[in-house]
């Protein structure tokens, strides 16, 4: 860490943020817990920056850093940020809205598409290793079938499904499918596979979509296209959902350093936001609930 790297947080910085995605301050895709002496070297960092407070925001990854630096005597809060959706205790993460507002309209536009040209449309969505933004876009969106990684299902099943669609008279269909799924043993997880700089296998360059397509496409003949959302679902200006949510932990999250309340962090529980402890927060990860699911199932 340089002296560049270090500057004040003061207001005329901030002023204007609100309407703006991604981060003033930069993210750092550097993950301390894969690199031998990470953690410790982040920890020298804060003591020789002498920082009141850290405030660490962001998911799994960052969370559990925080975690880790708070039971070493670290002065750190946490904050649920993750389009994932998938941190435990708080019911909801900064992001999330805006990047089902993405899938959902997404889904709007190709119901045109698909039912002017009689098309099967295949939606590749994010989630790795769960399927919340698949699950909750598709619900919104009207989506004939929501494939996400929680409820396996078969190409058999799949393809079925498009079949009873078309012979019962519908001469399209929408489906989303999460990029984590492993549809079969082509979509398995490789040491040859690219990663990311957490470790993890570059999802996007799979296609899990684009296997899906082919395989429809060969098994029942109906002329079937793909959309992959990438980082569209990511980008862009948040929602006012995720603005007054990000307001509110925000928020909290100081009044947290301000009584020095370290080690913990402000989730959302009905409708209300409470102080967690991190390590609670990271201890597992937050799966979309069957019946959820079975709601997104309701009208196929």
């Amino acid at each position: 860490m340089g002296e560049g790297d270090v500057f004040p947080m003061t207001r005329p910085k901030f002023s204007g943020i609100l309407p703006l995605g991604g981060t003033v301050l930069g993210s750092s895709r550097v993950n301390p817990m894969k690199r031998e002496g990470g953690r410790e070297e982040v920890l020298a960092n804060l003591k020789r920056a002498q920082f009141d407070a850290l405030i660490a925001i962001g998911g799994d990854d960052t969370l559990s850093v925080a975690a880790w630096l708070s039971e070493k005597g670290a002065p750190v809060v946490g904050v649920p940020k993750t389009m994932d959706n998938d941190l435990m205790i708080t019911e909801y993460c900064i992001g999330f809205d805006s990047a089902v507002s993405v899938v959902a309209e997404a889904l709007d536009r190709l119901h045109t598409t698909a039912a002017s040209h009689h098309r099967v449309m295949v939606v590749e969505v994010m989630g790795r290793d769960t399927g919340w933004v698949g699950v909750m876009g598709g619900l919104a969106g009207g989506a004939d079938l929501v494939i996400i990684p929680e409820f396996p299902v078969t190409i058999d099943e799949i393809t079925a499904h498009v079949d009873n669609r078309h012979r019962a008279g519908s001469g399209f269909s929408i489906i989303v499918i999460a990029e984590g799924v492993r549809l079969n043993a082509d979509t398995a997880d490789s040491d040859g596979e690219a990663r990311d700089a957490f470790g993890h296998v570059l999802l996007g360059r799979r296609g899990v979509g684009e296997t899906l397509t082919r395989m429809i496409e060969e098994r029942t003949g109906h002329e079937t296209r793909t959309t992959v959302l990438g980082h569209l679902q990511r980008g862009g200006s948040p929602s006012a959902y995720d603005r007054i949510w990000a307001t509110r932990v925000g928020a909290s999250a100081y009044d947290l350093v301000e009584e020095g309340r370290f080690g913990w962090m402000p989730v959302v529980r009905c409708g209300a936001v409470e102080p967690a402890p991190i390590a609670d927060v990271v201890a597992e990860q937050r799966r979309v609930p069957q019946e959820l699911y079975e709601l997104a199932t309701v009208f196929y």
